[in-house]
């Protein structure tokens, strides 16, 4: 069973930066996609940005020029580098990972970016 551990959420000031890592129990290169999705209180899962096995990334255009995806083979982890970080931002956020058969899920990390 593939396990997705993310870390690195916190409370952090509007305009702040904050990494998320997801830990992945299984190689990375198995999945054919990874992503991040993140939910809002009272609001449905939402798509933040994805990267397939060759390296193309797709980001909501609610982040693009301020999140950014990336891979560390060496350890198995999916990254995302978040800056200028706005209230809006405040939600859990998933790692995702899309394998041949099955679709895997970490349990979430809370963001909550305020003043």
């Amino acid at each position: 069973q593939v396990q997705l551990v993310e870390s690195g959420g916190g409370l952090v000031q509007p305009g702040g930066s904050l990494r998320l890592s997801c830990a992945s129990s299984a190689n990375i290169f198995s999945f054919n996609v990874m992503g991040w999705y993140r939910q809002a209180p009272g609001r449905e899962r939402e798509l933040v940005t994805t990267i397939t096995r060759g390296g193309s990334t797709n980001y909501a255009d609610s982040v693009k020029g301020r999140f950014t995806i990336s891979r560390d083979t060496a350890t198995n982890t999916l990254n995302l580098r978040m800056d200028s970080l706005k209230p809006e931002d405040t939600a859990v956020y998933y790692c995702y990972a899309k394998a041949a058969l099955a679709d895997y899920w970490g349990l979430g990390t809370q963001v909550t970016v305020s003043s």
